[in-house]
């Protein structure tokens, strides 16, 4: 479709005019142009100091017909009527940006139509929306637009920005986020004409985050992805929790249709589908990417489109937990590599400068587990300092912490089976505060005065009935928390001690239900219940693959 002035009408029901008020408004701007037109690779140069933006990208390019109206007030190519506002298929629609960006800059696009050899390219230069000069030039098939002098006529709003360090941060962060919603691009960042930064295209996201992220390796990321109804999917990388976690929610991002939106509720469900998996005050890494049909979405809301109208949100939600529930479980974990694999790669690596041993990560022997863990059988074999269970698998060996594994297992049958039993004796307490009774009541269970400052408890919770420290935990649940708090305590209380002594039938019992519980990477706590050692990283580190004699200086 050629590039259009839209209808009077079609223009009178855009809810939010587009607003150019930065340097990282006018890379938006751009760089949305440029995937819509289908580009592979862009480049992003920055001239701060001049107030200069350029994007070039390999797309489709544009005839000399769309260049001499793309600047004007409301041209497009990505809708017609008013009933393409309900078909958004495109990052952009409203025909805005470009006139938005001539209004306060000098503006030159130069374009060349891909796809043909008698192609000619063009360069037009625009001034209030309007075309001052044009001619023809010698270009590649794609794209260049560069604005110059970023609002010169408006001095103003120069004052008002933020100093240049923290413009050119929301910069970066702008492109990450399109780099993950659009994991196929290869992006080029230039400032003051030296390289910035790089991204490098992946086969989805998870091969996009770690480019961004210090310490986060491929395999610290699980991938996701569950198709639905007609043409809607769902997209979830996700940290491991015992291996990746953040101080603050700032890599919690959802993405609808290609680009990065905030959403409270998506944004809240991922945290919340986390939340006894991660340590106390840390927060996941998560990125979501809704693929919708368009029909679902009204993006005529803001004038950025960053905020958006998502129907039927609660199905996404619940959709969201379940993702995240399978993606925690260990049949589908296609990588298992433990923080104990990457120990003995630092030794190796320290170890090379002073041996003929050479490391590589490239192995003969496999790194990777079947693609269907649950087919692994876990075998306990020993139990070391009353503390640990060591469980082999053809692949290597796991170091599971008992007590931790068991209060995984104990939480999560807690979660789904909830139960207040009547007590044969009733437990007497004394000096409790009203904050505590109020407490104990909205755990359900039952209280009545049984003197001065004395209370008889005729309930609790099943797990702790039978129990002889079950006042003990009574105390313990009385001083706050939810009934989510009271089930984690519960479980830590009753869960296996460290330093309890088990049989190889008991040990076997523990793996086996802790196997198959849905989040067994960490304890409720977010403590990581498990480390792993694979044969491929124990055969490197004993060096298995040397010639023999070798070592003796043959």
């Amino acid at each position: 479709m050629s590039i259009q002035v839209l209808p009077a009408e079609v223009v009178d029901l855009i809810a939010a005019g587009e607003v150019i008020d930065s340097l990282s408004a006018v890379v938006r701007e751009l760089v949305e142009n440029a995937l819509d037109a289908g580009a592979t690779r862009i480049s992003v140069s920055l001239l701060p100091s001049l107030w200069q933006v350029q994007v070039s990208d390999n797309g489709k390019g544009m005839t000399l017909e769309d260049l001499r109206v793309c600047a004007a007030p409301h041209s497009t190519s990505k809708i017609c009527t008013s009933q393409d506002l309900w078909n958004i298929t495109s990052l952009g629609f409203r025909g805005e940006a470009l006139h938005s960006i001539s209004q306060v800059s000098e503006l030159a696009i130069c374009s060349r139509l891909s796809g043909r050899l008698d192609a000619v390219g063009w360069r037009i230069g625009y001034q209030k929306g309007k075309v001052i000069e044009e001619e023809a030039i010698a270009i590649a098939s794609g794209t260049i637009v560069t604005v110059t002098n970023l609002f010169s006529s408006l001095p103003v709003r120069r004052r008002g920005l933020p100093p240049v360090n923290q413009q050119l941060k929301a910069i970066q962060k702008l492109i990450q986020y399109i780099a993950l919603a659009h994991p196929t691009i290869t992006w080029q960042v230039k400032q003051n004409n030296q390289p910035w930064f790089h991204i490098s295209p992946g086969v989805n996201s998870r091969h996009i985050l770690p480019q961004f992220l210090r310490k986060i390796t491929t395999g610290d990321l699980r991938y996701f992805r569950e198709f639905g109804d007609g043409e809607s999917s769902l997209e979830l990388v996700l940290g491991l929790p015992d291996r990746a976690h953040r101080y603050k929610p700032d890599w919690v991002k959802v993405a609808v249709n290609g680009r990065v939106i905030r959403n409270q509720e998506l944004e809240q469900a991922m945290i919340s589908g986390m939340s006894r998996t991660l340590p106390r005050d840390r927060f996941p890494i998560a990125f979501l990417h809704l693929h919708v049909n368009p029909d679902q979405i009204d993006w005529n809301r803001h004038p950025a489109k960053e905020e958006i109208y998502l129907h039927s949100l609660g199905h996404w939600q619940e959709k969201v937990g379940h993702a995240i529930e399978k993606s925690l479980r260990l049949n589908n974990d296609y990588s298992p590599q433990g923080e104990g694999d990457r120990r003995i790669k630092k030794v190796l690596k320290a170890a090379e400068p002073k041996a003929i041993y050479n490391f590589n990560e490239e192995t003969t022997l496999s790194d990777k587990l079947p693609h269907d863990i649950s087919q692994l059988k876990l075998k306990a074999i020993a139990q070391v300092n009353k503390t640990y269970i060591i469980a082999e698998h053809p692949h290597g060996l796991w170091i599971i912490e008992q007590h931790i594994a068991h209060e995984r297992i104990l939480y999560e049958q807690l979660q789904d089976q909830w139960e207040i039993v009547s007590l044969a004796t009733p437990i007497v307490l004394n000096n409790l505060r009203p904050s505590q009774l109020q407490q104990l009541e909205i755990l359900g269970l039952e209280i009545e005065p049984f003197g001065e400052e004395l209370w008889a408890i005729r309930n609790a919770p099943a797990m702790l009935a039978t129990r002889e420290d079950c006042q003990a935990a009574l105390i313990e649940l009385s001083w706050g928390g939810d009934l989510e708090a009271a089930q984690v305590a519960t479980a830590c209380r009753s869960a296996i001690r460290n330093g309890t002594p088990l049989t190889k039938a008991k040990m076997q019992e523990i793996v086996d239900r802790w196997q198959i519980t849905r989040n067994p990477r960490t304890c409720p706590h977010g403590r990581p219940i498990y480390l792993s050692l694979e044969e491929s990283t124990l055969a490197r580190f004993f060096r298995r693959s040397w010639v023999i004699g070798k070592s003796h200086g043959i």
